[in-house]
């Protein structure tokens, strides 16, 4: 008998090895025991598993690690919970933000679209997710894009350097947009920055597009009148598919009888025309064009010049105060003053 003991403490020993206790799970029914009362819970005893079966002969036990996420790092975005900045200056905007923001500023700058700051509003909550990306994608697929992406430059009258641009030829890009900014009393240092764009690229690239809106202008020839504007937004939105610029052409209801009738026969169906079948203008380095003659990149681009919208502006209101001056005459019985000065240079 005493030769059999060392054989049985072996073989309790490899049993040890083989088994192991599994965690209880407590019945609902005893959860509802009162506090202080004990209960005998039972203990299930399994085999290991082969496939699982510790192959170091002295480990007796396993021990598993559960990690926990806190309740704060999962909360969603809201008001009270808003993530980081992504770049200097950014606000990131709730669902329910960003639509107010483009509701009221949409609504705010149809009644006034010379507000550029309601409309920078409108552009950058209406840009995202999708017309953004788009306008990024199209520079990325284009050498001179990429090449803007890559330099990031920014439009100013200090990066500009426009005393230089006024000694230009007026023929030339930087001498047709001084020209314009002179006598359109406006400078390129009003652009605001872009804060409700996520994105760090997308925001450069609406940045990009609000800064070069003047060089446009200039391009075109249509001045910052409330016509005029209507009239380039419509430009915009067949050109770059942005929603803002779409949304402020509904602005041409504002506008006065002749005027709107003059955007359906002129300007609606050249800004259609024209931002369609001509290159992508985000894509254009305007600082490399400066000394660029401007009818040569006109005709690069596919852009034709609209009729003069001052020149046309300016010949109704000579029309319509020589018809107030001939009405005045005929109710006082005497002749129209235009009739008078014809007289004395005939004599």
């Amino acid at each position: 008998m005493k030769v059999l003991q060392p054989c049985l403490r072996s073989t309790r020993r490899s049993s040890h090895t083989l088994t192991t206790t599994t965690t209880t799970t407590i019945s609902p029914r005893y959860s509802s025991l009162p506090s202080g009362t004990s209960a005998v819970l039972p203990t299930i005893v399994s085999p290991i598993p082969p496939a699982t079966r510790n192959r170091n002969p002295t480990s007796t036990s396993t021990s598993t690690t559960t990690s926990f996420i806190p309740r704060s790092q999962t909360r969603a975005f809201s008001v009270l919970n808003r993530p980081p900045p992504n770049y200097p200056g950014h606000v990131p905007l709730t669902v329910v933000e960003r639509a107010a923001l483009a509701i009221g500023s949409g609504v705010l700058s149809f009644l006034d679209p010379r507000r550029g700051d309601l409309i920078a509003a409108l552009g950058e909550a209406t840009a995202t997710p999708y017309f953004a990306p788009r306008l990024r994608r199209a520079m990325l697929s284009h050498p001179t894009g990429r090449r803007i992406l890559r330099d990031r430059p920014r439009i100013t009258s200090t990066s500009l350097d426009l005393p230089r641009l006024r000694t230009l030829p007026p023929s030339t890009v930087g001498g047709t947009y001084v020209a314009w900014l002179d006598r359109e009393g406006v400078t390129p240092d009003t652009r605001a920055g872009v804060r409700y764009v996520d994105n760090e690229e997308c925001a450069y690239v609406i940045q990009r597009y609000r800064e070069s809106h003047d060089f446009y202008h200039a391009l075109t020839g249509l001045p910052v009148v409330r016509e005029g504007e209507v009239a380039l937004k419509a430009f915009e939105f067949a050109n770059t598919l942005l929603p803002m610029t779409g949304l402020s052409v509904f602005a041409v209801a504002t506008l006065k009888p002749a005027e709107r009738r003059r955007f359906w026969s002129i300007y609606g169906p050249w800004a259609v025309r024209n931002g369609l079948r001509s290159e992508e203008v985000i894509n254009v380095y305007w600082e490399e064009e400066l000394e660029t003659d401007v009818r040569e990149l006109r005709a690069r681009l596919g852009i034709e010049t609209p009729p003069d919208l001052r020149d046309i502006r300016k010949r109704e209101r000579a029309e319509r105060k020589r018809a107030r001056e001939a009405a005045a005459a005929a109710v006082a019985g005497a002749p129209p003053v235009a009739a008078q000065q014809d007289g004395a240079q005939g004599t």
